[in-house]
């Protein structure tokens, strides 16, 4: 039988060595599959880990500029506010003038007329 065995593998080495480099080939894929899992379960869990302070802090520094832009905007209305009531006055002060304007002309054509009529002969 032991000789059997030793012609019978003597007859298919070809086989017996395509069949051993396909496990080996087998195995190296199984191994490659298995560490190629391995790293991206930790990638995963690492982006999962700083991924989550890092959204976080993101949201914590947004909505702190949120905050300041709140904070500004309210300034400048209470700035618009407070510019409300001159541009009012200035508003009557141009109709004051445009009056006396009118005033003005209106005089300035009387006495020219007065003046003109002063120096007919």
């Amino acid at each position: 039988m032991v000789e059997e065995t030793k012609s019978w593998i003597k007859e298919n080495s070809t086989l017996i060595y395509f069949l051993v480099a396909q496990m080996i080939a087998v195995g190296a894929a199984g191994a490659s599959l298995l560490a190629y899992m391995v790293k991206l379960e930790t990638r995963v869990s690492i982006m999962e880990t700083r991924g989550a302070e890092f959204t976080v802090g993101r949201i914590g520094k947004l909505e702190e500029r949120i905050s300041n832009a709140e904070h500004g905007l309210e300034k400048d209305q209470a700035a618009v506010d407070s510019i409300h009531p001159l541009r009012d006055r200035v508003t009557i002060l141009e109709q004051n003038i445009k009056r006396n304007e009118t005033s003005i002309e209106r005089l300035v054509q009387q006495y020219l007329k007065d003046r003109n009529r002063d120096n007919r002969p």
